[in-house]
């Protein structure tokens, strides 16, 4: 039997939730399509500099992670970003804030 995948809207409206209960100041700064887009989230450390993840699938293993994507300068991450964007229309975009550069994605609860 094949494995639905979970809405997006829905698993971002509960990974802002979790940020929520964290304290980490969470936000979509890019609403992409509800049912599968996908998501990139930016981290800013509130110190000049930033990292964008990305959901990234393994090909040889079918399995999927959090992957950087770009990490430096805020405004570099940024224009990767809207480079990403550029490329995919249905995609979202969350931004948090973290001094720590927590995002909660390594942590259990966030699978599609």
């Amino acid at each position: 039997m094949a494995r639905e995948r979970l809405k997006t809207d829905l698993w971002v409206r509960a990974y802002l939730r979790r940020l929520e209960l964290a304290n980490i100041p969470g936000y979509v700064t890019r609403r992409g399509q509800p049912d599968l887009g996908a998501v990139m989230v930016k981290c800013a450390t509130l110190d000049g500099n930033a990292r964008l993840w990305a959901r990234q699938t393994d090909l040889m293993t079918g399995t999927s992670g959090w992957q950087v994507l770009a990490e430096g300068p805020e405004p570099d991450v940024d224009a990767s970003a809207a480079k990403q964007r550029g490329f995919d229309p249905d995609l979202w975009l969350i931004e948090i804030e973290s001094r720590e550069g927590r995002t909660l994605l390594d942590e259990d609860g966030l699978s599609d």
